[in-house]
């Protein structure tokens, strides 16, 4: 395994704090770095946990993990070969800081230095046909050696072979469940051979965890965001490819399909994306062409390098307010700007009542920064 890139890192303190807040229930990235921003280090953040519960009116408070559970998870980490990488940490995914809520630290075994190479997802059909897992090992041994990393999600059918294509060149794998449980399972052995052959494989999900339906499309999130564009071969109506794409769109990612034949239902989705103005592809030219002028730009820096200062002195907000922010707020996701708008409160106190909503398990949080209650939450 290669040393990880010179430049600014967490110390061990930081890390394990940022380990115990992450994985505490209700905590997500959005959630984390509010936190942080607020509070100043997820070791403050994490002492203030109770009290903000308890004012977004949770039934009970969050179990918050111990030190020795987060020591253990890192030495779990250790012993597979794997590293836990930080946001602003050189050995980062460059693309994934620059979309909507990148998680806070992942899970990473193998080799970084692919996250640097300009990136290109491909994804699919699990019950691909022939032709399809051909067209996915070729467009990915294509670009592979045109100095593209390629990004999937370990899945049966046209990820596998995406994989199976880039291993020599640069491939990245993201799973839905922890870095020790690769799903499916007869794919741990790609897995290995991709992080001991300068890929890499990123996970979100704690060690031990095994993958729900629910975590596929968090997963799906990390392929899109991983990469510059994202190519869909063969994919029927409602599948998590198409998930994807959605999400790669939403990101402002390229978005590219390879026709199939009208009679085959894998092709349902594939070709409706073209329908809808994706990008047809053939060959990885068609690829290429068009991820080339973007590959040499750098994404803007929306992270933070360390934990930052405190960034706001707002007191807590009174029970005037938290009224205020309910009242705005029901089981149709609004624009937080609508809700500042509404209630004639600042945006630093709307946060806050978010916040505190959201760490009780009362709030979802919507693509575009909308925001509603839990059914039956207020």
């Amino acid at each position: 395994m290669s040393k990880p890139a010179v430049g600014p890192h967490l110390s061990d303190r930081q890390r394990l704090s940022w380990l115990r807040l992450i994985r505490t229930p209700n905590v997500g990235p959005a959630s984390f770095r509010q936190l942080i921003n607020r509070f100043g280090s997820a070791e403050a953040a994490l002492e203030m946990l109770p009290e903000l519960m308890i004012s977004g009116g949770a039934s009970r408070i969050a179990r918050i993990p111990s030190v020795t559970e987060a020591e253990a998870e890192l030495e779990a980490a250790g012993q597979a070969g794997a590293r836990f990488v930080g946001i602003g940490e050189a050995d980062y995914p460059p693309l994934l800081k620059n979309m909507d809520n990148p998680p806070p630290l992942l899970a990473v075994k193998g080799e970084a230095a692919v996250f640097r190479l300009p990136a290109v997802a491909i994804v699919g059909a699990r019950n691909a046909s022939l032709a399809g897992i051909k067209m996915a090992r070729m467009l990915a041994a294509d670009l592979g050696r045109d100095g593209y990393a390629i990004v999937s999600g370990l899945a049966r059918g046209i990820d596998t072979s995406a994989h199976q294509g880039s291993i020599a060149t640069g491939t990245i794998g993201v799973l839905a469940g922890g870095l020790d449980l690769p799903y499916p399972p007869e794919n741990a052995g790609l897995s290995n051979e991709i992080a001991e052959r300068g890929g890499a494989i990123i996970s979100e999900m704690p060690f031990g965890w095994q993958p729900r339906a629910q975590d596929f499309p968090r997963r799906n999130r990390l392929v899109a965001g991983a990469a510059l564009g994202l190519v869909v071969i063969e994919a029927a109506q409602r599948s998590g490819s198409l998930i994807s794409a959605r999400l790669a769109g939403e990101m402002g990612r390229l978005v590219f399909a390879v026709p199939g034949s009208p009679l085959d239902p894998r092709a349902a989705g594939s070709n409706g994306l073209l329908k809808d103005g994706a990008t047809l592809v053939t060959e990885a030219a068609d690829i290429a062409s068009a991820i080339a002028p973007l590959a040499g730009t750098r994404p803007p820096r929306t992270a933070p390098l360390a934990e930052p200062p405190e960034l706001s002195a707002t007191p807590p907000p009174g029970e005037d307010e938290r009224a205020g922010v309910l009242e705005a707020l029901g089981p149709t996701p609004v624009a937080v700007d609508d809700v500042i708008r509404h209630t004639g409160l600042s945006a630093a106190q709307v946060s806050m009542v978010l916040l505190e909503l959201d760490l009780a398990g009362r709030l979802e949080r919507h693509a575009g920064g909308n925001v509603s209650l839990v059914f039956g939450g207020a």
